[in-house]
């Protein structure tokens, strides 16, 4: 249900209608050359240039676009681990192709009122249709995710609806389209066939590595011990792009906050060394899982299971019943005296 007029109104006198763009428009500057990509995936990316470029004979001069009159879009899938280069390859295509991108989170995209998300969508592609701009869709699996057969609560029903907009629009879609995200298990199933094409982003190996720690600081201006060995921090860590990209900014603030001269201070192995466990350290952190360990739902059951293993199930779970039920009892007459 939409949301009632006197509310808007009272939401406009207030400040709290949505003015934030649903999109961030920039000029690219990044170019292939700025990332370090497996051959593999450096390979899907020319390709998925070439498409780009030959797009206009097969469908205009060749004349596929007659018998093909929908889906003429190209709408590529950016899949793989964080920070493995996805937003830089979106950027370095825009450039490539001389238009500017469209940078969309769905955080922005998302709204507090009812049916809005939809229209937000429709808006996206009207835009980059207006801007002839790359459409790039950031941690698509937000906006793209498996719809839900069960329609029993609002955000649901809104959930299935921005996902047939969007859809719909990529049928009706005649530009560029890049979806990214570390998730594509979680996209619905009918946007595999609206996707042209599907580039997997893989954790470079030990030379991309190498050349990614290299390209991280300045060849001439950053001060490198001569301990440093890039060959030796690739071999021993695997990491991503992303990654390393932190453990030197790690490195560096460390090595510049130790005491002395600015002129007799340098980056030492140890610092890339101590930037890595921070990296890794964080890494662990966000693994963390409130829900790891969750405590017995009653005391002692866990201690008593492992004698219950050898009954059949059904006797295992009438145990579990009365242990439940006489638990309940309990309770409610604690309760009670109270």
């Amino acid at each position: 249900m939409a949301a009632h007029p006197l509310l808007r109104a009272i939401s406009d006198t207030i400040g709290l209608t949505e003015s934030r763009p649903l999109a961030q428009s920039i000029v690219p500057r990044l170019t292939f050359d700025d990332v370090i990509l497996p051959e593999a995936t450096r390979r899907a990316l020319d390709q998925a240039l070439t498409q780009v470029r030959r797009h206009d004979l097969i469908f205009r001069q060749w004349g596929l676009g007659e018998r093909h009159p929908t889906g003429l879009g190209l709408v590529f899938n950016f899949a793989g681990p964080p920070g493995t280069g996805k937003t830089i390859c979106a950027e370095a295509i825009a450039q490539a192709l001389g238009r500017r991108l469209l940078v969309v989170r769905y955080a922005e995209v998302e709204s507090m009122w009812v049916g809005e998300t939809p229209k937000h969508v429709a808006e996206l592609f009207r835009a980059a249709r207006e801007e002839n701009a790359v459409l790039f869709f950031d941690e698509a699996d937000g906006i793209a995710s498996r719809r839900s057969t069960s329609l029993d609560q609002g955000a649901t029903r809104e959930a299935n609806t921005v996902v047939n907009v969007l859809l719909k629009e990529l049928e009706s879609c005649r530009g560029i389209v890049i979806f990214a995200t570390n998730l594509a298990a979680n996209f619905d199933p009918a946007f595999e066939r609206r996707i042209r094409t599907h580039i997997l982003f893989e954790m470079p190996g030990v030379e991309e590595r190498e050349q990614i720690w290299r390209v991280q600081v300045h060849p001439s201006r950053t001060p490198l011990a001569d301990d440093v060995d890039f060959r030796a921090l690739a071999e021993g860590h695997a990491l991503s792009g992303g990654d390393i990209r932190n453990a030197v900014l790690k490195a560096a603030l460390a090595a510049a906050g130790e005491p002395g001269s600015d002129m007799l201070k340098a980056i030492h192995q140890r610092h890339f060394e101590e930037g890595i466990r921070e990296v890794l350290a964080g890494k662990k952190v966000m693994q963390q899982s409130l829900f790891e360990a969750p405590p017995p739902l009653i005391p002692g059951l866990e201690a008593a299971l492992p004698a219950l293993r050898g009954t059949s199930n059904s006797l295992l779970l009438t145990v579990i019943s009365v242990i439940a039920l006489v638990t309940s009892v309990v309770a409610l007459g604690f309760a009670l005296v109270r």
